[in-house]
């Protein structure tokens, strides 16, 4: 496999002349590049002009590698033909280095080129590429290209810093002016304005030209200030990444920052990167997403509801978003506007996001191109579990983990109760790796404590419904009013889950009547969860733990709905023991709650007709309807949710005690 390196356009404040002078300092040898330890002219010609100089180079290098390798290779030192075009007229020096050593089994091309800023013409531009393909080296091709690309990075690093230390050495000397190059004879004078006389070199076919470079320019110093720090490897793939785009894509670019959080996601792999951010401006196109700040419209309900919201910065200079899940009605909200106004709301939090993090790096003074998360759970418990409500969670974290790569900074789970660890099971698995390093929970009042909110957020940022002074302005959530709520039609033109009851079981019970599921319980500390709508009547739940043992053909017949398993002449304490005191549940009542095993045996789910409800029987409500969902979670599993957590974080460790 090819290594390839590409570097970002260096630019030195200086003219030309001025840096062609210290690069001359850098030979025979220089202390400053220590694996550079010689270097002898071959060839060295000059245009009857003079504008032109061509020198030929053979040049020393150490070879930096493991002792063992070293004496596989059996050479301590290698041989490298650098070969230097210094055009004066142009004001540009092209250089092309090729390895001398191994050149049977190795192909090395390195090719730097200096030349004048195309906006300023006291300023110098430096690019740098290079080439390593090892054909064939005992065996040990990739170990081989790789420690080589490595070496190499390392070495030219310092590049910019060693030009500009031999600039200072010039100005120490007193050179501080290098006059132009003039003809022989020539004219001084020349018309700056027009390219193909101007002394700076740009003429109408340079490719180094403002609109041959406007593509895919990237310098050092944009870099630093509106990128971040880069590894020079990682400015190589960037550079590599926005060229081969400028040659596909016809349309205009995406912005660097984006490049780059493809390409971070990626682990810099730019194929993939290419690939992954190919699919998202398809699906970016076809769901209109460049235009969602400007043109989607928040229902009632979202206004009114969401308890979501920017809210400040970090310390680093982020934008905060606050999500108050716990607070948050996700049944109602997906009966009230659909699973798809849910997932434009998303995707317009995330819009905002990319929007604050440029704006933000505009006024701190440095880069900063992530938006942090604060995730109050207070309030959490099952009807948050709501299959439906899950489903839409996971589909809209798919889309942004697979569209807004690297755009979450900091995440904080605050708050979070017993009931979390299952949630975090359900979406954890499609959250990658990279992402849930970025977690940080803390149950109860933890994050009152040192190391907990306060080292994210300043004292004056801290929210009121935290106990901080800062008056939050986002919607205090709670329940949907259900005249909010959408038709059955209505919901399946918005494609809502809700309406798929595929997971859910219908029971209609007659006064007087109970259903039961029975759930086997093999280990303690299993989690069983519940979620059902009392359609018509009020009803009673039980949630039931057996005292004896049943015959497996007993509860097999229950199963298919033949008998019920508490019989009438049962008593409380004597066959069975209740877990859960009794709920009331009234007519279009939604109901959702969980339950920590304590002890194995068989469990019972059992809902009957209330006989204190208020609701008079009569004409064709002389029956009641439940619609019902439940699952269990095992022991192993829960404890498996809960120690992740715990070892992400050990401000979670208090939920295992509450």
């Amino acid at each position: 496999m090819v290594q390839e390196y590409q570097s970002p356009v260096r630019v030195y404040k200086y003219p030309f002349e001025i840096v062609m002078a210290a690069y001359e300092r850098r030979f025979p040898t220089s202390p400053l590049i220590p694996v550079f330890v010689g270097s002898e002219v071959t060839a060295d010609t000059t245009t009857n002009d003079g504008s032109i100089r061509t020198t030929e180079r053979r040049c020393k290098l150490v070879v930096e590698a493991p002792y063992l390798l070293k004496k596989i290779i059996g050479v301590d030192y290698v041989y490298f033909i650098q070969k230097n075009i210094l055009d004066l007229r142009e004001r540009c020096l092209n250089i092309e280095a090729t390895n001398e050593t191994f050149s049977t089994r190795v192909n090395v091309l390195e090719k730097c080129r200096y030349y004048v800023h195309p906006e300023n013409s006291e300023w110098t531009c430096y690019e740098q590429s290079a080439l390593l393909d090892i054909k064939y080296f005992l065996g040990f091709e990739s170990t081989m290209e790789k420690l080589g690309m490595k070496q190499y990075i390392q070495n030219i690093s310092k590049g910019k810093e060693i030009i500009e230390f031999y600039v200072d050495e010039l100005k120490k000397d007193g050179i501080i002016n290098i006059p132009r190059w003039i003809p022989t004879g020539g004219d001084q004078t020349c018309d700056l304005n027009n390219p193909e006389e101007s002394p700076i070199g740009l003429s109408k076919d340079s490719p180094t030209t403002a609109d041959s470079q406007s593509k895919i320019w990237l310098e050092d110093e944009y870099i630093k200030r509106y990128i971040g720090e880069l590894t020079p490897l990682q400015e190589s793939k960037l550079v590599q990444f926005k060229k081969q785009l400028s040659q596909l894509q016809k349309s205009k670019l995406p912005s660097d920052t984006t490049l780059l959080r493809f390409l971070r996601a990626t682990d810099f792999n730019i194929e993939k990167a290419r690939e992954n951010l190919s699919q998202s401006l398809i699906w970016r196109k076809k769901h209109n997403i460049d235009n969602i700040l400007s043109e989607h419209e928040f229902p009632e309900a979202i206004k009114k509801y969401f308890p979501c919201g920017w809210h400040s910065h970090d310390k680093e200079g982020r934008p905060l978003y606050i999500l108050r899940l716990g607070q948050m009605d996700v049944k109602g909200l997906l009966k009230s506007v659909g699973e798809d106004c849910l997932l434009k709301q998303a995707m317009h939090v995330c819009e905002e996001g990319l929007k604050l993090t440029k704006e933000a790096t505009h006024t701190s003074g440095k880069p900063i191109t992530t938006w942090g998360l604060l995730v109050d759970l207070e309030g959490l418990n099952m009807r948050h579990l709501w299959r439906p409500g899950v489903g839409a969670l996971l589909r809209i974290i798919e889309i942004v983990e697979s569209n807004y790569p690297e755009t979450l900074g900091q995440v904080l789970i605050i708050r979070a109760p017993r009931v979390f660890p299952v949630l975090w099971t359900l979406v954890s698995t499609f959250i990658n790796e990279t992402t849930r390093q970025k977690f940080l929970f803390y149950g109860g009042n933890d994050y009152q404590s040192s190391g907990g909110l306060s080292e994210f957020l300043t004292e004056d940022d801290v929210p009121d419904f935290l106990g901080g002074p800062c008056k939050v302005k986002i919607p205090e959530g709670g329940f949907v009013p259900k005249n909010l709520y959408l038709k059955e039609g209505e919901l399946e033109k918005e494609a809502c889950t809700i309406t798929e009851d595929s997971i859910y079981q219908s029971v209609t019970l007659t006064k007087g009547q109970a259903h039961e599921v029975f759930i086997d319980v093999e280990e303690s500390s299993s989690v069983i969860t519940w979620d059902f709508d009392v359609m018509r009547q009020d009803i009673n739940f039980n949630v039931l733990r057996l005292l004896i043992e049943i015959q497996p053909s007993t509860l097999l017949s229950c199963a298919r709905g033949n008998l019920n398993v508490i019989e009438k002449g049962w008593k409380e304490g004597e066959h069975y023991e209740k877990v859960e005191q009794t709920i009331l549940c009234h007519d279009g009542e939604s109901v959702q709650g969980s339950h920590l095993t304590t002890k194995s045996g068989t469990y019972v789910l059992q809902w009957y007709w209330s006989s204190d409800s208020l609701i008079i029987s009569s004409g064709h409500h002389t029956k009641a309807k439940i619609m019902y969902y439940y699952e269990m979670l095992k022991s192993a599993d829960y404890r498996g949710s809960m120690s992740s957590l715990m070892s992400a974080n050990s401000k979670f460790s208090c939920l295992s005690n509450r």
